[in-house]
């Protein structure tokens, strides 16, 4: 019973999830017609680049807002902060309302922590763990980028298919098992990815809207996932108040004495 309690935490956590700290601005809204012409549609690596250039560089990130979580039916209303150092790590803690700590997960390229603070539960896994509730060609990047809105690289290559409707790109294809469509708006920003690995039996969709203006950057403060993992059905929303590109940050992890350890 208690490794299915923080499995099921562990799935919410990581489907969960900009130079000064601020409240939100006035959405950018996405124009009628791309406000950057393209190159010719069979120019593949010259939109490629355009598309990339887009992207918000950052060596440390920060997110943090209200997190509708609904996992098959049961619902809650919480506070993530997401933190990223570039290619490193991604921390996140989730709050409940009454403003207590509730769940910490620490993530890098080859490990993931989590630990339930109401249950005095911890568990330490491979980076591999994650296939359980996402394909297995899901990497350490492809979670930082999806996380941050930006254009996914393992998508981005010779054999994907790249089409131009409307002033709109397109980007189709296959890395392994997983199928992916990703679909960009007319500010040339990510606005949804949808991947299936049809042979695990799970799916991801992941929205991005209300992108924010951070200097000579657009980032979505709003997230929708929905993922699907055989019978399991996991629905989160994010609205995000708070964000900070290049500060100083900490993530903070370890497990008290009191806790007891699930393998």
């Amino acid at each position: 019973m208690k490794r299915n309690i923080l499995n099921s935490l562990l799935a919410g956590l990581l489907l969960t999830g900009i130079v000064s700290c601020k409240t939100k601005k006035a959405v950018v809204k996405a124009p009628v017609a791309a406000t950057v012409t393209p190159a010719a549609d069979n120019k593949k690596a010259e939109n490629f680049r355009l598309l990339k250039g887009k992207d918000v560089p950052f060596n440390t990130l920060s997110m943090k807002g209200k997190v509708n979580l609904d996992m098959d039916g049961t619902e809650r209303n919480v506070t993530a902060t997401i933190r990223m150092k570039r290619d490193e790590k991604i921390w996140v803690s989730i709050t409940a309302i009454a403003g207590i700590e509730v769940a910490r997960a620490l993530i890098t390229p080859d490990s993931v922590l989590v630990r339930n603070n109401l249950q005095s539960l911890a568990t330490r896994k491979p980076f591999s763990y994650l296939s359980r509730f996402s394909s297995k060609q899901v990497t350490f990047k492809m979670l930082q980028a999806i996380l941050s809105g930006n254009t996914v690289g393992d998508f981005m290559t010779d054999k994907a298919t790249l089409e131009l409707i409307g002033g709109v790109f397109t980007l189709a294809g296959n890395n392994g098992d997983l199928s992916y469509r990703n679909t960009f708006n007319t500010l040339m920003k990510t606005a949804k990815i949808d991947m299936v690995d049809a042979k695990a039996g799970q799916s991801l969709v992941v929205v991005y809207s209300d992108y924010q203006q951070l200097t000579d950057v657009l980032i979505p403060s709003v997230m929708k996932i929905n993922a699907l993992s055989g019978k399991k059905k996991t629905n989160i929303a994010f609205d995000f108040s708070k964000i900070e590109r290049n500060v100083p940050l900490d993530f903070p992890f370890s497990v008290p004495n009191r806790f007891e350890i699930i393998n």
